[in-house]
Order: C-alpha cells, then structure tokens, then sequence
C-alpha cells in the first residue's frame, strides 16, 4: 500500500538555493507537518544551505529543531506564561506581543532571547505601535535578538510593502535596541526596497511556502490502486451503499482521510441559482458525487463516496480504460495537510 511523494531532489535544491540566494539573510520557516516534506528533513536543507536560523510554529516543534539543526531555533507563536512545553535553551528565541508576557518572561527566564513582534493588519498577534514604549520597560535584561512583522496575503500589489516601511519607520524611532527586521509575506522585490530605504536596519525574510512548494514541478504525489471491480448502474456500493450513476470501473486506491485526502470539503452550491447550474450540468457532480484529487486517463475522477481512512473509492466510467491493480495514479494534494507512506527523494 503506498500513497508516496517523490522528489526530484536536484531540481528542488537548485529551487532551494535560488530563492536563498534572492533573499538575503533568509530565515527558512519549518513548522507543521513540514509543508509535507517533514520537518527534519527541512531542518537538514536549511542546514546544507549554510543559514543560521530557522522559525518554527509552536514550542512543541522546539526540540525536534534543536536536534536536526545546529543553529537558532526561532518560535512564531509567541510565549504565554500558562505554556507547559517552553524550550528554555540558549538556542531558542522566543517571540513576545504583549507587555504582561513581556515581564512575566523577564522575571522567570531573565536572560532569554526574545523578539517583540508588532501587530500587523493580520491583527492576530502583536503589540500597538503604541505599546513599544512600555513593551521596552519591561524588558529587565532580556535579550532583544530583533522585531518581527507578520503581514497578511494580499491580492494588492503593494499593500504589504507600504505597511512594512511604516512599521521600519516605528522601529526606527522607537527606544527597542535593535536593528534586525524580521519580515514575513514580502516578495523578494518588497525586502529589497525596504532594505534600501532603510540602510541602517537589517531586514531578514521569513519564508516558509515558496521556499519549500515554490516548484510544484519537482514534487509529484503518486498513489497505488489497489482493487478494481466493474460495477453497472444502480449498483450498491461502499460504506453507505450509495448507487451507482452509470456503468464503469470502481477502483480502491491508496489515500485516504489519515493522508489528508479529502479534509477540505467540497464547494456546495447555495441558492437556487447555483443548484440550478449544477443541475444543469446533468453530469456526476449532479449525481451527488464530488471530484477526487486522483487523475486517470488525464481527467481527476470522481468519488465513488467520501474517502476512507487509507483509502479512497474512485468511479472511472466505462467510457475510460481503468488502470490495472497495482498502477500507480497522479494524486493533487495540500501539501500543507499532507502526510506520505513515504517521501523518496530521487
């Protein structure tokens, strides 16, 4: 049973190294399931890269970092003085956004390493433009490695940028004793300018998918089918027994919801004008059923019913050669919920 990611392991490090190379200073993001490549292994590549730190998500992540990464380990959830899985090691920079974290860090660990992180438009974490003042009063002899900006997705060419040079602009004027930026969500063109309009700061990137997914192309998701019955209209199948639409091939392929198949659910239409359209495409969809990541004979193929923990049931209607038991199939995934039988890296 495989449901494997195969990397082309040269056209993905040249990938790697050309977008290290357009950003300097780059801080690799390594969090989660590891953008489906897997942590360690990313920790392993930031390391060949010569970089001297990587971000990881939350302090759970910490000590698998600390082990497959000789550099600083940087958290991107900021502290909270209720966390029981705190890393206090040397290595580790914690991130803080608010001014009571801020002293309740100062007075348990007072030598720690720490960011102050601003609160962007994302308005997730971060202090006020308006709490730095405070924010750096309660700092006792914590180690300010920095100042970090979260920044929001934006479909706005631009957006971004005019945010990042305000907040420079705060830092610069602040009393925070640094002059690294940490920057998340900027195009390398977007960290340049900032850098160069700001001299006197050191502006580093967090980059986290176009690092690690930036060539799709390198990446390929390949999924073995297991089983193959012919079923014919009408039939009954499945955990619900669901009919049949029509005659054709019904395949049991590797991949199932514990892969990460089938966790973002399909778009139903609402309203009567969107029922109507998909009635009106008389076709699978109308039927109930809902398209599947598998390709077969060029097309993604529908599911026969909702994917299985391991597996997926897939229609392939008669109309297409079916593929034989033990083929393997082209599968699209979300890398970033992804989980692989195996990762081999070609």
């Amino acid at each position: 049973m495989a449901f494997d990611l195969d990397v082309d392991a040269a056209r993905w490090r040249r990938h790697l190294a050309t977008v290290s190379e357009a950003h300097p200073g780059m801080v690799p993001v390594i969090k989660g399931n590891g953008y489906g490549l897997g942590r360690s292994l990313l920790a392993m590549e930031a390391a060949a890269l010569g970089l001297d730190t990587i971000a990881v998500g939350t302090y759970a992540e910490v000590p698998g970092a600390l082990a497959s990464f000789a550099g600083d380990v940087m958290v991107m959830t900021p502290w909270r003085p209720f966390f029981t899985d705190v890393v206090l090691d040397d290595r580790v920079i914690h991130t803080l956004g608010r001014v009571s974290d801020i002293a309740d860090l100062a007075a348990s660990a007072p030598d720690a390493r720490i960011l102050l992180e601003g609160e962007t438009s994302m308005a997730r974490h971060g202090l006020d433009r308006h709490e730095l003042a405070a924010a750096v009063a309660a700092l006792g002899s914590l180690r300010v490695e920095g100042f970090a900006i979260h920044l929001p997705l934006r479909s706005m060419a631009g957006g971004n940028a005019a945010e990042a040079q305000g907040w420079a602009a705060v830092l610069e004027t602040s009393q925070v004793d640094t002059t690294t930026l940490y920057v998340s969500h900027l195009t390398p063109g977007e960290t340049a300018a900032l850098a160069a309009s700001r001299p006197q700061l050191r502006v580093r990137p967090r980059v986290g998918t176009s690092l690690w997914l930036g060539d799709l192309g390198a990446l390929s998701v390949r999924a073995t089918v297991l089983d193959s019955h012919l079923v014919a209209r009408g039939e009954h199948i499945g955990y619900r027994q669901r009919a049949m639409p029509r005659d054709g091939t019904l395949l049991i392929i590797s991949g199932g919801t514990s892969h990460g198949i089938g966790l973002e659910a399909p778009k139903a239409s609402s309203g009567v004008v969107g029922r109507g359209k998909t009635l009106a495409k008389g076709g699978l969809e109308a039927a109930g059923l809902s398209l599947s990541p598998f390709t077969i004979a060029g097309k993604q193929r529908w599911f026969a019913e909702p994917p299985h923990m391991q597996a997926s049931m897939i229609f392939v209607p008669s109309s297409v050669t079916a593929p034989e038991v033990g083929d393997s199939v082209d599968v699209a995934v979300r890398f970033t919920t992804a989980t692989f039988d195996a990762i081999n890296l070609r």
